[in-house]
């Protein structure tokens, strides 16, 4: 790193710093002025915040990683979550600006009862604190420490603060215009190792001819540990509308808009966007199996980082967008954890908290939420790579259960709140269960154990029959214990 990377990189940090207090100087702040910007957000804003906040150092590791064992195999992911988000800016989007609601939850809430949201808040809130957290704060450490050589726990603990900072003080209204800003940091970055990295291997069609013909194969047999087709083409979709129509972390973008045209447009903006990664990730990880054999799973973008493919200048500006990947996904962790709690839990003890300290709560949960991820930053060794792709794929053990709540509350009018507490604890009970089979199956031979079937079930499968059961489940309690159904969530008109 020269003396110009070096400048590039803290040049980057100055102006998001300034970014996001400069959004923040509203001193006098409402509920929702803290946790939804004012609902005043715009199309552009909310489709960059929803790129952004998905994008983040996992994305630049796990893609390329994949890039460069498996080629184009990962591709499908990327793209199946264009089409999950057009159905979400044609149908969800109004849907979530018409209900009026601060979270997802509340959102369910209306539908259920305060046990079935208070269920998904808790759930959320660990998923944010152990698995998000996690990921985001290993992926970028491996970076850094790889990359720069930097010392991981003061480096990591460092761009936290830093990210906690505006987002405390300024809540989602900072979060949102940081994100504009770090996206043109991380989008460009990754453009430009691209186009180096084309560049340094001989261009597209060196490319194809220096690696095997299955790189370019993205339909796999039904076999394929990773990417069965049978697990793309069904399980997929439903990790994939966890994601990014139930999960607070993405919805609560959508519940910002000023209007529902908006959030349909910033949604069909997101769209658009998630066609890029598979060019500007998946590539350098195939670029940097051609350079090098020994350049596989997570060391490949690291491996393209510390090599000379990027000039001077250019380092920098690839590593600062870096920064702006982790920084921008962390503040969105912050600020959607801050909102369940404030908004989930400590309204629904004191309904009577006003506005002022309401914004108060959500300060405290956003710093205590900061807080936890520095403490969370010296069980970054304890992550292995194998592990690291393990929490990848347990979205598929926490998501079913939840993608059933959503789809059988809209579309089934009997199913009841009974029905779906006992899908959504014995979907969890499974999907626990998995999760503690697969990583005592890392130290131990359960091959011959008569529930080696449960851990040998590709992830993707096991996500298909886990919301089938969760569905059963919801369906047949409720048709064994009838409720009065509730009432539907009422709507107002959008402004």
């Amino acid at each position: 790193m020269s003396l110009l990377d070096n400048a590039v990189i803290l040049f980057y940090f100055l102006l998001v710093v300034f970014i996001g207090l400069y959004y923040s100087r509203k001193r006098e702040q409402n509920s929702t002025d803290y946790f939804l910007s004012g609902r005043d957000a715009g199309w552009f804003t909310i489709g960059v915040s929803l790129f952004a906040t998905n994008i983040s150092s996992e994305h630049f590791i796990g893609l390329a990683g994949s890039g460069a064992s498996r080629g184009i195999a990962v591709a499908p992911f990327e793209w199946i979550a264009v089409f999950i988000l057009l159905l979400t800016g044609y149908f969800l989007a109004p849907l979530y600006v018409k209900a009026g609601v601060f979270t997802f939850p509340e959102f369910i809430g209306k539908r259920f009862d305060k046990k079935t949201r208070l269920y998904l808040t808790s759930i959320s809130i660990l998923v944010y604190i152990f698995l998000k957290i996690s990921i985001t704060l290993f992926a970028g450490g491996l970076l850094l420490h790889e990359v720069l050589n930097w010392n991981i726990y003061t480096s990591t603990i460092a761009m936290v603060m830093l990210t906690g900072i505006y987002t405390v003080i300024g809540g989602m209204k900072a979060v949102v215009h940081t994100q504009i800003f770090q996206m043109v940091f991380f989008l460009g970055g990754a453009v430009l190792m691209t186009m180096f990295g084309l560049h340094e291997v001989g261009g597209l069609s060196e490319l194809y001819s220096k690696l095997p013909h299955d790189y370019y194969s993205i339909i796999k047999p039904s076999t394929d540990p990773d990417f069965p087709w049978t697990g793309i083409l069904f399980g997929a979709p439903i990790i994939g509308f966890w994601y990014w129509c139930t999960d607070q972390y993405m919805v609560q973008r959508l519940l910002s808009a000023k209007s529902s045209n908006d959030a349909q447009k910033g949604s069909y903006l997101t769209a658009a966007l998630k066609i890029l990664p598979v060019f500007f990730l998946v590539i350098p990880g195939m670029i940097a199996a051609a350079l090098s054999p020994d350049a596989k799973g997570d060391q490949a973008y690291p491996f393209l980082l510390t090599s000379r493919i990027l000039p001077v200048g250019i380092k920098g500006f690839v590593v600062a967008g870096l920064f702006a990947a982790i920084m921008s996904s962390l503040s969105a962790i912050f600020n959607s954890a801050s909102a369940l709690f404030t908004m989930d839990i400590y309204r629904i003890l004191y309904p009577e908290a006003s506005e002022r300290k309401l914004v108060l709560v959500g300060r405290l949960a956003t710093a205590i939420m900061v807080i936890s991820a520095i403490l969370w930053v010296p069980m970054i060794k304890l992550i292995s790579s194998e592990i690291y792709i393990y929490l990848q794929s347990i979205q598929a053990y926490i998501g079913p259960p939840i993608v059933s709540v959503f789809v059988l509350g809209l579309t089934y009018k009997k199913v009841n709140s009974r029905g779906v507490i006992w899908g959504l604890v014995i979907g969890g009970i499974l999907g626990f269960a998995r999760f503690i089979l697969e990583m005592l199956a890392r130290d131990y031979d359960i091959a011959s154990n008569s529930l080696s079937w449960f851990v040998d079930i590709n992830y993707l499968h096991f996500a298909i029959i886990l919301f089938i059961i969760s569905s059963a489940t919801m369906i047949l309690i409720s048709k064994i214990y009838p409720l009065p159904v509730l009432a539907k969530v009422k709507y107002k008109e959008a402004s």
